[in-house]
């Protein structure tokens, strides 16, 4: 464990942010570590300085067993801290990490403390992949801990390819900033600056701070508020009106903004608002989109207008009198970072001629093949010119994505006629001065697997800059907007003298992104006045609604402890309900009638309310209080007393209401006479007992209310028969059956009524359901569902199941009604009956994870589950979506069998091919190698394979013919079938098979690493021999060509370290080792630069995994 002083942090991460809490309801007791662990750290600090880097080794981190894992404590500002991680994540397929307060528990009431920080796992192999979310936050008694639930996929983690677990071993590193000075929360971004934020969506802050630099080009906003709407549309399905919305509430919010309906426009579901997406593509699919809605209209054009340029590529002939060129337009420049030291050298880099000559000759028309220059040059730029710094690039060597964090300087004022126009073409109109003055610099904190990003902006071009972070706009100087944002490194002042005296420096992960300038000639007409006018009065109207409701709600939620809101209940919402929206119990009270109530009214007048609202005199109304059951069903329970009625509404909500809901619950009694016409309702004694009837026609398979009887509690139902018919509008002398619903959760209960048994002996009270038919006779076996009992049996395990192709697993592509009860055998059965299948067990079913949407990374086992509704389950969730794949052959069979990826390298050609083997389990490697033989071609009939383990361009195993094949994992390892050479078979005493790699140097952090690429190999040195002579074979071996060849350094290589050979050296010398199973950090290197093609096979693909591309889908 290590402390040092770290970066200064000011960012806050991509993703949503959450305490980790196990119950999302309230706080939960937080454990406190050890006195003794605290103290351990306690001595490392000599000087505890503000802020300070923790690092934490956790070694056998695959064996930990724990859900969480705390490091030890250790001080930063005068706190105690400690680093939480759930090793399996908290409820997702993400490593969850948080930083949480060490001593919470044990500190006084009200407490609170702010931090910065940024918690790192750290790329073993190459540091400059580790992965760091940054963040800030307040903690207090309630939120004790705050961090990252889903900080990286765990299928990345537990990749040994991908250096974050090496040896077992994961390093977390955590750097803490601690601010003293807390007012994040209580900031008031309006009232400060005048400007007002954007709620993060989730990982949306990419789209935020575009959309603060959009906005904040008056012209452009102007036009926004021009496109054609109409009070008709909807913003969640008219990118226009969404804008327009947007834009709207930014101008005259007081609090921070939402963007859902902007992202609902594009077609976005939620998993795509917490993508991480990319600024510059979302910047050119957005103005795409505008651009096409606004043809047609009166602002056709202002796109192109504001954002248009043209460049020439040309190519011109040196000795002939040809010349090309080709005109071309921009939204936006890309300018690379990677060697420029600021936008000037990357603009001379844009213009650069390059010189076709010797082997690249051009090709004109006419003349042949020519010497020439080559090259871009602009015709003319955009009053507004977006830039896009090229911070991220492919790396080759590593194949893969890096983040470029060099300093890059940009200017204030930008001139691009510098130098006689350079930059420009001869066709350029020399009358347009291109000066530009710097409105917008848009910054990306982070790495490559994600960050954070806000805008520094100055709206009007004045000295005073603004921040953009999400919700909260600060004032800024212009050193933070410019120089802080140059990227670079930085040195930090050593805070423990004679503790470690090199100083520390960092790079700097926060960094200009994207950079926009308006020109000064257009300055006054870009930076104009917007006003309401500008807005479409249909708008207008809309938008101020929509405040108005805000306020509205806002001031109810305020004053909602002096109200009370009572959910009334009628027949009419029985009727209404039973049958289509509810099946069991009496009524959705979401649904019916609500009035909100001033606490002390009294119960009287509310009844005068109810009066004018259902035409319900007074004296004909009886109200009854509802009551939650032992078995979770929801009853009235018992007409109000007089002595209740002449209570206040407050008064009686507290007597009903143990649980202490705002809500009162009431059901509505209203007798109807003859004519329909309301009577005082009947007398009440301890005798009576209402109940309610349900009717089910089992040949419509219909279920409906059909009203309510009260009997005598001796009384039996054979006495009213006649009545119950009645309801039902049956005959008087219809047979019936009679069935008591009695509960549905988490199994339906429905009793069979005796007729002939007393209301009391059948335990009914008041309240009760009866449910009933008419009795079934003859035929009644053609129904599904003959009987009430079945039917609501039915109809309690209905579920309505989203199938989707496992290869497009965002699309549904059939659905089908199946019961939770179904067995896994009747689902496949449904599936394949469906598709047409003639043999279910060809089906593979995959569940969905209800958190990242998409599928499960394992398949569900053939009979791996019981029913359905396991199938559904994932975590505390319930899905209704299930991905198939059609196989072919049976899935026990596939079960069965191990199916390895293979690359078979073929000793001649130079080509390799990936052959997919599939055997039994208990098969040996002997039996991949045979299977191998029939499937490839061999360069003569007896020769033999071998199957080797690569792994980073290094052979780690050859696998004994015997081994067997059930645990192999091709998932992360490449599997390397090969022949083996004939000088291998015949090794004499004294000769060597060494392991031969390719490999290139590279500095980083003043340090030499050697990176390995391209295909390793064995070689067999003989006793005595030299450099020289095992360089010849060696070329002959790859076929590389001599001028190339002569290029090549050879070293010895012992665990990374190397040393440069001489031609005369003795190879065999180097390596005394015979056993190549341990070797393979032993070896011959060949040093030279990686030009090999990148193949087009990957052995590694993780199931499902794909990066989505930004696409707004209206």
């Amino acid at each position: 464990m290590t402390l040092v002083t770290p970066p200064t942090l000011d960012q806050e991460d991509d993703e949503m942010l959450v305490p980790h809490s196990d119950f999302p309801d309230g706080p939960r007791s937080m454990e406190v570590a050890t006195a003794e662990a605290a103290s351990a750290v306690d001595t490392q600090a000599v000087e505890d300085p503000p802020s300070a880097r923790f690092t934490w080794t956790i070694e056998n981190f695959t064996r930990l067993n724990t859900k969480k894992h705390y490091s030890d404590v250790f001080l930063v500002g005068g706190y105690k801290w400690r680093i939480l991680i759930f090793p399996k994540g908290n409820n997702v397929d993400h490593l969850s990490m948080y930083l949480d307060v060490g001593d919470s528990g044990s500190l006084p009431y009200g407490w609170s403390r702010y931090a910065q920080f940024c918690l790192t796992i750290v790329n073993q192999i190459h540091g400059k992949y580790s992965i760091r979310k940054e963040t800030q936050h307040q903690f207090n008694s309630r939120e004790s801990d705050w961090g990252f639930t889903s900080f990286m996929s765990l299928g990345e983690l537990y990749d040994p390819s991908r250096g974050f677990l090496v040896n077992d071993t994961c390093v977390v590193e955590a750097d803490v900033t601690v601010r003293r000075v807390i007012d994040y929360w209580s900031h008031d971004s309006k009232k400060e600056t005048g400007y007002v934020g954007l709620k993060n969506q989730g990982a949306t802050c990419y789209m935020n701070s575009l959309l603060q630099t959009l906005y904040h080009i008056p012209y452009f906003r102007k036009a926004v508020y021009h496109m054609p709407t109409t009070e008709n549309d909807m913003p969640s399905g008219s990118i226009p009106l969404a804008l327009q919305s947007l834009f709207y509430k930014l101008q005259y919010s007081d609090t921070s903004v939402a963007t859902k309906e902007l992202t609902k426009s594009f077609g976005w579901d939620t998993y795509d608002s917490f993508m991480q997406h990319d600024v510059q593509e979302l910047n050119r699919v957005l103005c795409e989109k505008l651009e096409d809605k606004m043809k047609g209209t009166v602002v056709e054009g202002t796109i192109q207008q504001l954002f248009e340029g043209h460049h020439m590529n040309y190519i011109e002939c040196i000795n002939v009198d040809y010349k090309s060129t080709r005109k071309e337009s921009f939204y936006d420049l890309q300018l690379d970072v990677k060697g420029c030291k600021d936008v000037y050298a990357s603009f001379d880099k844009y213009v650069e001629v390059e010189h076709l000559e010797g082997d690249n000759k051009y090709h004109a028309e006419q003349h042949g093949l020519q010497d020439a220059r080559k090259g871009v040059l602009f015709m003319d730029f955009p009053p507004v010119l977006q830039l896009q710094l090229k911070r991220f690039e492919y790396d080759f060597m590593r194949d893969t994505m890096v983040k470029i964090n060099d300093r890059y300087e940009f200017p204030l004022q930008l001139d691009l006629d510098k130098e006689n126009g350079k930059y420009l073409s001869p066709e350029t109109d020399r009358s347009v001065r291109n000066l530009y003055t710097l409105h917008s610099v848009l910054v990306h904190s982070g790495g490559v697997h994600g960050g954070h990003y806000y805008a520094y902006i100055r709206p009007t071009l004045s000295d005073q800059w603004f921040k953009f972070e999400d919700e909260r706009v600060t004032k800024e100087d212009m050193k933070r907007a410019l120089e802080e944002q140059y990227g670079g490194e930085e040195e930090l002042p050593q805070a423990n003298p004679g503790f470690n005296n090199s100083p520390f420096k960092f790079t700097k992960y926060s960094n200009a992104y994207m950079l926009v300038y308006i020109r000064e000639s257009d300055k006054d007409k870009i930076i104009c006045n917007v006003d309401e006018k500008d807005i479409a009065e249909h708008l207008r109207i809309r938008l101020k609604k929509e405040q108005e409701e805000k306020e509205q709600k806002r001031k109810e939620k305020a004053e909602a402890h002096l109200y009370t809101i009572i959910k009334v209940a009628r027949d009419e919402d029985l009727v209404e309900q039973i049958g289509r929206d509810i099946y069991f119990d009496l009524v959705d009270h979401d649904k019916v009638h609500s009035f909100r109530i001033q606490k002390q009214t009294p119960f009287n007048l509310f009844k005068e309310e109810v009066a004018k609202v259902f035409g319900i005199p007074l004296q004909y109304q009886r109200f009854w209080l509802w009551a939650k059951r032992q078995n979770h069903t929801y009853r009235p329970n018992r007409p109000l007393n007089p002595q209740e009625e002449a209570q206040s509404v407050g008064q009686l909500k507290e007597v009903s209401n143990k649980a202490n809901n705002a809500e009162l619950k009431l059901f509505l009694e209203v007798e109807l006479g003859q004519d329909l016409r309301p009577l005082p309702p009947p007398y009440k004694t301890k005798e009576d007992i209402l109940l309610f009837f349900k009717l089910y026609d089992p040949l419509k398979e219909e279920f409906r209310y059909v009203g309510r009887i009260f009997v005598k509690g001796n009384g039996k139902p054979m006495e009213v028969l006649t009545k119950i018919n009645e309801l039902a509008g049956f005959a008087p002398e219809e047979e019936i059956e009679l069935y008591e619903e009695i509960k549905f959760e988490p199994n339906v209960m429905c009793e069979h009524v005796d007729k002939r048994a007393t209301f009391r002996s059948s335990q009914l009270e008041d309240g009760d359901i009866i449910c009933f038919q008419k009795s079934s006779g003859v035929g009644s076996e053609q129904y599904r569902y003959p009987h009430v009992p079945s039917f609501l049996e039915y109809v309690h395990n209905r579920q309505v199941i989203h199938f989707r192709s496992l290869e497009k697993p965002k699309e549904d592509e059939f659905c089908l009604e199946l019961s939770k009860l179904h067995t896994y055998d009747d689902v496949v059965e449904r599936v394949a009956l469906h598709l047409g299948l003639d043999d279910p067990s060809k089906i593979r079913l995959t569940s969905h994870n209800c958190y990242s949407q998409q599928p499960k990374p394992q398949p569900i086992k053939y009979r791996g589950v019981n029913l359905l509704s396991d199938m559904l389950v994932h975590y505390n969730q319930t899905s209704d979506i299930l991905y198939y794949e059609v196989l072919d052959i049976p899935l026990p069979e596939l079960q069965g069998l191990k199916t390895l990826k293979v690359a078979f390298h073929h000793s001649t050609k130079d080509e390799v091919v990936i052959h997919t083997i599939r055997l039994p389990k208990q098969s040996t490697i002997g039996d991949v190698l045979n299977d191998l033989k029939i499937k490839v071609k061999l360069s003569h009939p007896n020769a033999e394979l071998r199957l080797v383990e690569v792994f980073y361009h290094k052979i780690y195993k050859i696998f004994p013919l015997h081994e067997k094949i059930e645990n192999i994992n091709d998932q992360y390892w490449t599997l390397r079938a090969e022949e083996i050479p004939e000088e291998e078979k015949n090794l004499g005493p004294h000769d060597r098979l060494i392991h031969v790699y390719h490999f290139t140097k590279e500095t980083a952090q003043n340090q030499v690493q050697i990176q390995n690429f391209g295909e390793p190999f064995f070689l067999v040195v003989h006793e005595g021999e030299t450099l020289t002579e095992v360089k010849v074979r060696i070329q002959k071996k790859l076929q590389v060509a001599d001028e190339e060849f002569a290029k090549w350094k050879f070293a010895f290589l012992s665990l990374g370290r190397h040393e440069y050979l001489q031609d005369s050296d003795i190879v065999s010398a180097r390596f005394q080792r015979r056993d190549v199973y341990g070797a393979w950090e032993q070896y011959l290197g060949l040093e030279h630069s990686d030009n090999t093609p990148k193949r087009s096979h990957v052995t590694n693909q993780n199931r499902h995994t794909f990066e989505k591309p930004v696409k707004i889908y209206n």
